[in-house]
């Protein structure tokens, strides 16, 4: 063994006794060690006087000897220290375990002595980070029940859940406590961008459980805005076991948040020749739904119109920047082997936010302009429409709830003392029923962003909004929510298409220490806008009644049989 490699094994101060006793020994006769590398004998007795070679012999037989017990110490404590680590991580993941007769109808049911602290169940994209997904499909099998695991791209979550909750419905009929237990501490994963979050949000808000279940998100998309907004991050996720192990501590230390979700509504007149062409159903975000029925009371309640619903928690975008995110889906969607990594991922959409005119719009984009292309109205106070005034260097709007928009920046910002007063403006809060609705000009207006205190322009902040887009220099423009893009036709004749974006409701997420959304509700957070409460109540005249409008639409597979008491789930 070298003199050099016992010097850093004797540094290390949690070798055992033994071991630095043998070291210790061997390195008071070491310098003798490297003549035997000599192959005079000669040289080897000159370099120590007094010295023969039987004694050479063996001191490097000693120090062989010593070599091997002290590998074999070294190792005996790796496993030692890996069996600890193993039964630790053993006894931590039992705090995440949920039995298989909980989850799957018709199982047989064991008894489990005591309640997981924390029991989950995970959605995983399996097509999302390239192949990130299914790496992380395998991983978390591995450490949980593979019957609470589940692959997007196999079952939608909607029927799921439907499966799951029918059956502890079942189990708490038959006097099992545990499983009530269970439904209380739930809580949910979901690895995905930020459309698969988006998802997931909307299925559990349109299940109405009792007690929905609060979700953590996973940032496995190229944004990753949701995660990166509640603390969780926005780089890929490492997914080896260990990465797993880290991630299920966060989320059991997380704290619940209520956070607002918004209905839009999306209306246009069924096309005819010479119209506008229908929106292909696959091209539509999972949230956003067609719907037959509508309100007596709804304005648009006529033959001829075809109505979309759905829901967002983040931002609904229009303009040039969901233009770039469609051109970058569109060219995923074709070429899927050349989105493999985050990284490459981000610079392919830098390259078509060039390609796509958005640093140069003047030039390339002349009927781009907000303005020319809708009439924008909000709501600020109850059932008060105004027009809200937009600059004809306007190109995008982005109607925001939480402060993180393309990677994490916050377009809002926080307004100063002297504008919150003079304009009626406010931090923003996710849970305050307000939307911030953010202009921009190009991308290099978007670069301000990246500058401290930086923000586009501050347009308005209201309860509703409506963008009315009649016959104009277009004949489409581009919209996007919660990061999943898709181009809308716009009328080419006197026809009409309205986005009507209203306040709905509230939903848990998880959040982490690191948590940048602001609440209302969270005593830590310091409220600088009392909220009106009348401005949160509905209208006779302006709200749309109906089931319709109460769901996103993202659950509508979810009917209960009909000898199926409903009342358990509501």
């Amino acid at each position: 063994m070298e003199d050099e490699s016992i010097r850093q094994l004797l540094s290390y101060s949690d070798a055992p006794g033994e071991i630095r006793r043998q070291l210790l020994r061997l390195s008071s006769c070491c310098f003798i060690i490297p003549s035997y590398r000599h192959k005079d004998p000669i040289l080897s007795r000159n370099l120590i006087p007094g010295s023969d070679l039987s004694v050479t012999h063996r001191l490097h037989k000693l120090s062989v000897s010593i070599s091997t017990q002290i590998r074999s110490l070294f190792s005996r404590k790796q496993m030692e220290a890996s069996s600890v680590d193993s039964q630790a991580d053993s006894s931590l993941l039992k705090e995440f375990y949920i039995p298989t007769y909980v989850l799957v109808p018709e199982s047989e049911a064991v008894n489990v002595p005591d309640v997981p602290q924390c029991p989950v169940l995970v959605f995983i994209n399996s097509k999302s980070g390239g192949q990130l997904g299914g790496d992380l499909l395998v991983t978390y099998r591995s450490v949980l029940n593979d019957s609470q695991v589940f692959d997007l791209g196999v079952e939608t979550p909607d029927k799921v859940l439907r499966r799951i909750y029918m059956n502890i419905e079942r189990l708490k009929s038959g006097g099992d406590d545990f499983a009530a237990k269970i439904q209380e501490k739930l809580k949910i994963i979901v690895a995905g961008g930020d459309g698969t979050a988006g998802w997931l949000l909307g299925v559990v808000c349109d299940l109405k459980f009792p007690h929905p279940p609060p979700i953590a998100t996973v940032p496995l998309g190229t944004g990753n805005n949701l995660p990166f907004a509640f603390g969780w991050g926005k780089k890929n996720p490492g997914t080896d076991r260990q990465s797993v192990i880290s991630f299920l501590k966060e989320v059991m230390k997380a704290k619940e948040m209520k956070i607002d979700n918004w209905h839009i509504l999306m209306r246009m007149k069924t096309p005819k020749d010479g119209s506008c062409d229908p929106i292909a159903p696959l091209e539509l975000p999972h949230s956003l739904h067609a719907v037959h029925r509508v309100s007596s009371s709804d304005e648009f309640n006529m033959e001829g119109y075809t109505t979309f619903r759905g829901g967002f928690w983040n931002y609904f975008s229009l303009g040039m920047d969901a233009q770039v995110s469609y051109a970058f889906h569109s060219e995923r969607k074709l070429h899927p082997e050349k989105f493999k990594n985050q990284l490459t991922n981000q610079s392919t959409y830098a390259k078509l936010g060039c390609t796509q005119g958005w640093f140069c719009a003047s030039v390339f984009q002349s009927d781009s302009r907000i303005a020319s292309l809708a009439k924008v109205k909000v709501m600020k106070r109850l059932g008060h429409w105004e027009d809200l005034s937009i600059s004809n260097g306007i190109r995008s709007i982005v109607c925001l709830n939480l402060p993180s928009f393309s990677g994490g920046l916050n377009p809002w910002g926080t307004p100063s003392t002297w504008k919150r007063r003079d304009r009626d403006l406010t931090a923003p809060f996710v849970d305050d029923g307000r939307i911030e609705v953010v202009g921009f000009r190009d991308a290099w207006h978007g670069l301000v962003l990246l500058a401290p205190k930086g923000h586009g322009t501050r347009l308005a902040q209201a309860h509703r909004i409506r963008f009315e887009f009649h016959k104009g220099a277009a004949d489409h423009t581009f919209m996007r929510i919660d990061g999943e893009p898709w181009k809308q036709p716009l009328p080419v004749d006197d026809d009409t298409v309205v986005v009507e974006i209203s306040h709905l409701g509230q939903v848990n997420i998880l959040a982490t220490n690191d948590c940048r959304s602001r609440s209302m509700s969270d005593p830590s957070t310091p409220s600088h806008h009392a909220h009106d409460e009348e401005d949160r109540d509905s209208d006779e005249e302006d709200s749309v009644q109906g089931e319709e409008f109460r769901k996103f639409g993202a659950a509508d597979t979810f009917k209960m049989p009909d000898e199926f008491d409903i009342s358990h789930l509501s």
